[in-house]
Order: structure tokens, then sequence, then C-alpha cells
């Protein structure tokens, strides 16, 4: 059975750093659709990893770059804490994708025994915040189960404006 769940909100937008030793341009300068995928560990050490995935496939100065990464960063978590990805031996799969100004990046896992449901944390708790961080960021989030699998989503709209040149006179 299959089943998606899909949340709208708003999407300020920010700036990235460029992957350690990673490519240079990503999806700001080619403007074509990109589309890549990386397995990971689930390990929480390999949350850096993830991070600078997301920042290689955007490239250096995309305006979606630091919401991207740190969005990835917290499904990523959400998917070592709440499901059999956290185990031992298993992996976690982050997709971006990205096309016209827009970003979408997935995480999938193996499903546990619940589904990610936004809730609101406690002033002292150390935890549960990463969906709430999503649904604040980006423009639409969701879920949606695959196989044995849960997909995680969201999806940040970047809001490149032209720079507006202008010459001035200066008359001796």
């Amino acid at each position: 059975m299959a089943a998606e769940v899909s949340v709208d909100s708003r999407a300020p937008i920010r700036f990235l750093r460029a992957f350690p030793g990673g490519r240079e341009g990503g999806a700001l300068m080619t403007g074509a659709t990109v589309r890549e995928s990386v397995k990971v560990a689930g390990l929480v050490e390999r949350a850096r990893v993830v991070r600078s995935f997301v920042g290689a496939v955007l490239g250096p100065g995309h305006p979606c770059g630091d919401d991207a990464m740190l969005l990835a960063s917290e499904l990523f978590a959400n998917s070592l804490q709440h499901s059999s990805s956290g185990v031992p031996g298993e992996t976690v799969t982050v997709t971006v994708t990205t096309r016209a100004g827009a970003v979408r990046v997935e995480v999938a896992d193996r499903s546990g025994p619940g589904v990610p449901e936004l809730r609101p944390a406690s002033e002292d708790a150390e935890d549960g915040r990463g969906l709430g961080l999503v649904a604040e960021l980006a423009a639409r989030w969701g879920w949606r189960r695959r196989g044995g699998q849960i997909v995680t989503w969201f999806e940040l709209q970047a809001l490149l404006q032209p720079v507006q040149h202008s010459a001035v006179s200066v008359r001796a």
C-alpha cells in the first residue's frame, strides 16, 4: 500500500559552503535538472557526509544550500533514530534533485514502526525539533512508503533575482 503525506509551509533561502575537495559549479551553475543519490552507512558520524553531498550537488553559492544541508542532516538523524537504518550494517539513501530554482531532497530509510509526524517539542527537550525545522524552512515536505522503506522529503524554492546595476554619471 503506497501512502504519501505532504505539508506546505514557507521557504526562506540562504547560501551554502563549498564541498571540501568537491567539484565546481553544481546545480546553480548548470541550470539543468540534476538528480544524484548517495547510499550512506546508518551511522551518526556519517551526517557530515550527507551535508557535504548535498552541498556538492547544489554547488557553491546555491541560495538553498545552507537550508538544504541542514534539513537533509535532520532527516538523516531521524532515519537513524526512528527506523532500522540505524542498526549496524544498514544504510540510508539521500537523493537531491534540482530544477528551475527548486531543490528536492529525499531521505529513504528502512521503515520503522511509525511514520514521520510533526510534534511539538518541550522547551527543555534536547531533541524533537528536526521536523519542526523542516516544516518551518521548506516550501513543502512530506513522506511516502515505498516497499520496505519510508522516504521523507522536502522542497526548497530559490528566490533567484537578477542583480540590479545602475550607472551614475559624475560631471566634473
